[in-house]
């Protein structure tokens, strides 16, 4: 079993409700806990929990930092919350101890926890400069964001997450951490599913609730989901879906702030990023996890 442990701003785009979904119906996952950031971390917390009873299962869930660490929120609102009166829900959690949670967890299993980051990094950050000893006792840290492309439509796009939270992102992307492995929208871009064929899809129990959660995102005039958050989960299990290039990723913080810069190295280089991704193939593992 893997260890993980889920940092996510579900509420927004509907994908982190869609990695969620996954990672409760892997059968090597052993999904420690939740974290949710940003506005409305706890209708966030409320959201990841319909998820969870959806799919029968018991996961700690703490609501994490309402508000960047530095500089202005970027969503304040948890738009999908209007899903919540149509599911089961919980909505008492623990509050301001999602820090000490995650780091109490990763001393608790050293070596073994892989965290999982799909949302700007105010958690991430705080945990790293209240609690520095655990960056050396996490298995790993795969995060979806950034943008590592030289070419394509996505080239130079900044990208949401990274951006949310830039000293946090920094912060991030200084701490040594064994396996530091970034999702960008390089790759992340290339995993899309119209409405019509995720309404088509989405039969599965568990996937019921993610679609009325989808219904929301649909009708604010995204016409698909881009599978930017379930690509960066998948990698953790079937790490050969992308292929990736190790190097330093350093984030310009004055010409373009949120800009990740990418200088491509070798073995030894601190930053593991995907270059390429097997869309097909990531769709056949999805639906054969989750069903359908």
């Amino acid at each position: 079993m893997t260890k993980i442990l889920l940092d996510t701003d579900i509420g927004t785009d509907v994908d982190d409700a869609v990695a969620l979904a996954y990672l409760l119906s892997h059968p090597n996952c052993e999904l420690l806990g939740i974290t949710t950031v940003t506005g409305e971390a706890e209708k966030r917390a409320s959201l990841a929990s319909l998820v969870c009873l959806a799919a029968g299962k018991e996961v700690p869930i703490y609501p994490g930092a309402d508000h960047p660490m530095q500089g202005p929120q970027r969503q304040p609102v948890a738009q999908q919350a209007a899903a919540l009166a149509l599911w089961p829900h919980r909505s008492d959690f623990p509050k301001g101890e999602a820090v000490d949670f995650l780091a109490n967890t990763i001393r608790s299993h050293p070596g073994e926890v892989i965290l999982l980051t799909v949302g700007p990094l105010t958690n991430v950050g705080m945990l790293f400069q209240a609690h520095p000893e655990v960056a050396e006792l996490l298995a790993g840290l795969v995060l979806m964001g950034g943008n590592f492309g030289e070419a394509g439509p996505e080239t130079g796009r900044i990208e949401w997450n990274i951006a949310g939270d830039l000293l946090a992102s920094q912060i991030t992307y200084e701490t040594p951490v064994r396996l530091h492995r970034s999702l960008g929208l390089n790759v992340t871009q290339q995993v899309m599913m119209s409405a019509e064929t995720v309404r088509e899809k989405y039969t599965a129990p568990l996937l019921r609730p993610v679609l009325d959660m989808a219904e929301i995102w649909f009708a604010s005039s995204y016409p698909s989901i881009t599978y930017h958050d379930p690509l960066a989960a998948a990698t953790i299990f079937e790490p050969d879906l992308c292929s990736y290039e190790r190097g330093r990723v350093r984030l310009d913080a004055t010409d373009k702030p949120g800009t990740t810069v990418w200088q491509s190295g070798g073995p030894n280089d601190p930053h593991q990023v995907a270059m390429t991704v097997d869309v097909d193939g990531y769709f056949e593992h999805f639906f054969n996890i989750v069903g359908h």
